[in-house]
């Protein structure tokens, strides 16, 4: 299998001037706290996206993206492996996007991970 191609959030940025599609994997409870503020963006959580998957088209770069990058990264694999060839993962999610100040709505602040980060959490990283 081929590896998936992973961007960084500067890189992804450049690439939203260019017009990508930034698919969100998070779930809406995470999004309602706080999201990417780009165009051509839309909201499919992982659990949703084998049934949602014709929303993404595969004609058009897309970035993957989630609050780690790893949630991510398997939405990245799940698309290769659907023929999707011209899609990419963003390293380090939405926390590094917001700590490099790029835009953002909501509450960034909360992306901010504390030292007793519990794991077990789905929610958590």
């Amino acid at each position: 299998m081929k590896e998936a191609k992973e961007i960084c959030p500067t890189t992804t940025k450049g690439k939203v001037k260019e017009g990508v599609l930034i698919v969100d994997v998070r779930n809406k409870s995470e999004v309602e706290e706080v999201t990417f503020d780009v165009p051509n963006y839309i909201n499919i959580p992982l659990n949703e996206l084998e049934n949602r998957i014709n929303e993404i088209p595969k004609d058009k770069e897309v970035v993957m993206v989630c609050r780690s990058g790893a949630r991510s990264l398997r939405a990245t694999y799940y698309l290769m492996n659907a023929g999707y060839e011209n899609v990419y993962n963003m390293r380090d999610g939405i926390i590094k996007w917001a700590t490099k100040g790029f835009p953002t709505k909501g509450n960034a602040d909360s992306l901010i991970v504390s030292d007793s980060c519990d794991c077990s959490k789905p929610d958590c990283c």
